[in-house]
């Protein structure tokens, strides 16, 4: 499956090449500090959070697949395109404690978020 985010901030995004060991209260902290504004597309911290977002979106994509092709239900069931307004997915993932967001990686935050947005019917 591939999963096409659709969100002005993050069409600039390209795939990192290595897997981030941030933890999700770290990245959340640093999104937090970035205005949510065309022109942050700019700034290099906002490029690099884009990076990580994209990379993080990848593993979650494929966590979902391979649960799939191993006959599991998956986490969570999007549809082919996501619609994300970037302001919503920082204020559901401000919304974990922080207790839980410093032991989530990002893709783990991803997850429990695509999970209450798109569950999986029974």
């Amino acid at each position: 499956m591939r999963l096409i985010i659709a969100a002005a901030v993050l069409l600039l995004a390209a795939p990192a090449s290595a897997q981030t060991t941030r933890t999700l209260d770290q990245f959340v902290t640093e999104a937090n500090r970035v205005p949510l504004n065309p022109t942050s597309a700019l700034r290099a911290d906002a490029r690099r959070l884009m990076r990580e977002f994209s990379t993080s979106m990848g593993v979650v994509s494929a966590r979902i697949e391979a649960d799939r092709a191993a006959g599991r239900t998956p986490a969570a069931c999007p549809p082919e395109r996501i619609q994300l307004n970037p302001r919503e997915l920082l204020a559901e993932l401000n919304a974990i404690p922080q207790a839980r967001r410093a032991s989530m990686s990002v893709p783990d935050g991803l997850q429990h978020w695509m999970a209450g947005r798109y569950p999986c019917g029974a």
